[in-house]
């Protein structure tokens, strides 16, 4: 049984019985729905995934809608919706009806975040492979591994060279033309199936909207870890369209 995962007491602005708004205020400038449906796979992470995209949205005025139920995204669920971000989803979640809402969402010119996981769901839906830009293949255990900044567009906060403890995906990638902001050094970890080409963040424009994923996410500690908070901070401004 799906349950819902209330942060705010401030509950009367939600528009349906499966989604709730974590920090609505007229004062915000826009809205993004966080989807965490799971049919795999349950990440512990997903509650520390909220409360920071909430603390996000706090600090650039925004509203976090959130439901782990897909049934939500419908067309007019999603009219003032700017951005969609899957949090942790895993597996096959989306019915051909929710499928066709998102494409024509993005295909209006908003935007995509996936986090993680969301590159373990929707494996028989091509087009949403194409808008991530690859499959979660195979991982090993979390452990330490160096990262390469490859791209500072909009991870100028990085250094060119820097390490963190993670699950690291191999990946089939879907999407060549994908922008790689962050590259693994297989070198420093045991388990990459990459050696030569291993992007683990990246965003690009597809079908219309924008879409940004990283495969960081696994951990609680990760959504501490303010390198990578300032990362999905800037992924989600750039979908949503704001300035970076």
């Amino acid at each position: 049984m799906k349950t819902q995962i209330i942060l705010l007491s401030f509950l009367s602005l939600s528009y349906s019985d499966h989604i709730d708004c974590l920090n609505c205020s007229s004062q915000n400038s826009f809205s993004v729905l966080v989807i965490t449906e799971t049919n795999g796979w349950v990440h512990d992470s997903i509650d520390s995934g909220l409360i920071l995209i909430k603390d996000i949205a706090d600090r650039n005025n925004f509203n976090v809608y959130y439901s782990d139920d897909s049934s939500v995204i419908t067309d007019n669920n999603l009219k003032d919706i700017k951005t969609i971000i899957f949090l942790n989803t895993t597996q096959e979640i989306l019915t051909d009806d929710e499928q066709k809402v998102m494409e024509n969402f993005i295909k209006s010119g908003k935007g995509f975040v996936g986090v993680h996981a969301a590159a373990d769901t929707e494996y028989d839906w091509q087009w949403y492979g194409k808008l991530v830009g690859a499959y979660f293949r195979s991982h090993p255990d979390v452990m330490n591994a160096k990262i390469f900044t490859v791209d500072h567009s909009i991870t100028d906060h990085l250094d060119y060279e820097w390490e963190i403890e993670d699950e690291w995906y191999n990946f089939d990638y879907t999407n060549n033309n994908i922008n790689i902001l962050l590259n693994l050094d297989e070198k420093s970890y045991e388990g990459g199936e990459h050696p030569d080409y291993h992007p683990i963040t990246w965003f690009h424009e597809y079908d219309g909207g924008r879409s940004f994923y990283t495969g960081l996410g696994h951990t609680k500690e990760v959504y501490l870890d303010e390198r990578f908070i300032k990362l999905l901070e800037k992924g989600i401004l750039y979908v949503s369209y704001q300035d970076n």
